[in-house]
């Protein structure tokens, strides 16, 4: 039988080769570390649907912070859980609140540490909806964009005082950046850096992290706020509308079922680009390797790398620790 003179097995014949050639590698510099921290707590708390996820007491935070330093992690990204809540999150205004006191924490800890922080009403709301609620053209209640960009700006200039790094807006709430980048700069953080969670899709694999939040509605969803799944077109508008209003990273949530629209958005910007491997996506993966059907670390790697290899600068994921490990860093 007759090979063409090329022939590319020639090139998979030993690691060596494979690793010369590899197009697309990991870093522990790629990945962001999403971390919860719990303003009642005193010792961390197992969070049951992802194994190996806790929720963190803030006096956590600075023993986490040279833990990442250490294992050369890219930086993290920190969620809040209140002792108290009420129905327009503003629990998430105090600057000693959680989110806050872990910032100071780890900052102090650890200055070279990029922390990022989660800008959202969620995790402070008693109803668990992304924004206040007032009644809609039927009377039922929905959530108030232009209220809510109110209180997300305010949000941002808090964890910016406590020294966060970038800060995160997650609701899908229509000017946000723009609203989050003129307090912010009115506030003296002109350098404080917003990555937008621009692409951000009502999608089945957020339940694990709404345990570890403790944020899931009480009531209907967030369709009417979040992409429909259907969607990629639409992501292309809502990644170039939050680049023209002035975020400087834009991210694409989640990244498994949404690697085309991650595709796209690359192409469509040359702003720094996430993606965020959600707790959905951890899950399956440890359900999967619990029974058997696929090998953990290699399975980890092997998702990782396809997100990176589809577009995304860094990727958000709670394998971050894992997968440094498994690169041996």
């Amino acid at each position: 039988m007759t090979f063409p003179l090329t022939r590319p097995r020639r090139l998979r014949r030993s690691p060596a080769l494979r690793a010369l050639v590899r197009e697309t590698t990991l870093d522990p510099k790629d990945f962001v570390y999403p971390l919860f921290f719990h303003a009642g707590i005193t010792e961390k708390r197992p969070i049951s649907t992802m194994p190996g996820v806790f929720q963190l007491p803030v006096g956590d935070a600075a023993e986490m912070a040279r833990t990442l330093v250490q294992r050369k992690v890219g930086g993290c990204i920190l969620f809040g859980l209140p002792e108290h809540k009420d129905d327009k999150g503003l629990a998430g205004l105090d600057p000693d609140g959680p989110v806050p006191r872990a910032v100071r924490e780890m900052k102090s800890a650890a200055p070279e540490l990029l922390v990022m922080t989660d800008v959202c009403v969620d995790e402070y709301t008693s109803h668990g909806h992304c924004g206040v609620l007032s009644p809609g053209r039927d009377g039922t209640l929905e959530v108030d964009n232009d209220q809510t960009i109110e209180i997300l700006a305010k949000m941002a200039v808090v964890h910016a005082k406590a020294g966060a790094d970038v800060v995160a807006p997650s609701d899908m709430m229509d000017g946000r950046v723009i609203r989050m980048r003129k307090e912010l700069d009115a506030e003296g953080f002109a350098d404080t850096s917003i990555l937008s969670y621009a692409v951000k899709y009502a999608s089945a694999f957020y339940g694990p992290f709404r345990e570890a939040a403790d944020c899931a509605p009480q009531f209907g969803d967030r369709a009417g706020y979040q992409m429909d799944p259907g969607n990629a077109r639409e992501g292309l508008r809502e990644a170039a509308l939050d680049e023209a209003e002035g975020a400087d990273m834009l991210m694409v949530k989640p990244a498994l079922p949404y690697l085309d629209v991650l595709r796209d958005v690359r192409r469509a910007t040359t702003l720094p680009l996430a993606a965020y491997n959600v707790s959905g996506e951890y899950s399956m993966l440890h359900a999967a390797a619990d029974r058997g059907m696929v090998n953990l670390d290699r399975a980890v790697l092997e998702v990782l790398t396809s997100i990176k290899r589809a577009g995304a600068d860094f990727i958000l994921t709670y394998h971050a620790l894992h997968a440094t490990e498994l690169l041996g860093a």
